[in-house]
């Protein structure tokens, strides 16, 4: 049975007037666990892309992509899509469930932030009410400021990447001290570290812009020390 079918059933007592987040808490222990989890991932996902006003196809296609929805199960995910895009908790609600199951600054939480930047973008353009949700949603995910900016530089083109912010590091760090900050950076993208985090293989996706950004970084400091 996969984790879609397991959400439908799940959260089938909303029939009967229960809503998402009730759905949610009854889910959030174990042996639910993942599928507590991905509710909540997708109901911030959903607020995500009508951060800027409204919910565009390119968004939802982009939901598609950071989740890897199998051919039979699209309905199931809609269906939670669309109630979470309604539901009455609000993101920063969300955010916060997401964030007590793993801690704050958890490494899973950078990659949720991953798949909702993902999501911003879809459109082609990225606004300041989408800056101003990512950025509290990190801010509650336990993310430093800094953290946030890498992410962002590794997403938005008008943040202008600079490669030292994609990989954390400080612009007149060593080389090793770089090299070992994009090896690391690396390890933790690797999809069975991501399973060992709790991500469900629906999720895994969240973390391959991440691993791109990180190789581009690399590449373009190691070229300005070899110039």
């Amino acid at each position: 049975m996969s984790i879609w079918t397991r959400i439908s059933e799940a959260i089938a007592a909303l029939a009967r007037g229960e809503g998402l987040s009730v759905a949610f808490e009854r889910l959030k222990g174990a042996p639910e666990r993942s599928v507590a989890f991905t509710i909540a991932v997708i109901a911030l996902g959903a607020k995500m892309a009508k951060a800027d006003g409204a919910v565009t196809r390119a968004e939802v296609a982009a939901f598609r992509q950071v989740f890897t929805i199998p051919p039979g199960e699209e309905a199931h995910a809609a269906r939670v899509f669309n109630l979470a895009r309604t539901d009455v908790a609000g993101f920063d609600a969300w955010a916060a469930r997401i964030a007590a199951m793993f801690g704050p600054g958890a490494e899973v939480l950078k990659d949720v932030l991953e798949g909702l930047f993902t999501i911003a973008m879809a459109d082609g353009s990225y606004h300041a009410a989408e800056d101003e949700f990512l950025a509290e949603v990190a801010r509650i995910f336990g993310l430093s400021d800094r953290c946030f900016r890498a992410i962002r530089a590794r997403h938005v083109p008008e943040a202008v990447p600079d490669p030292h912010e994609v990989l954390g590091v400080p612009e007149n760090a060593p080389l090793e001290e770089i090299r070992a900050a994009w090896r690391a950076g690396v390890r933790e993208s690797h999809p069975d570290r991501l399973m060992a985090r709790g991500l469900p293989p629906e999720a895994i996706k969240m973390a391959e812009g991440r691993l791109m950004a990180l190789n581009r970084a690399w590449e373009e400091i190691q070229h300005q020390h070899a110039a």
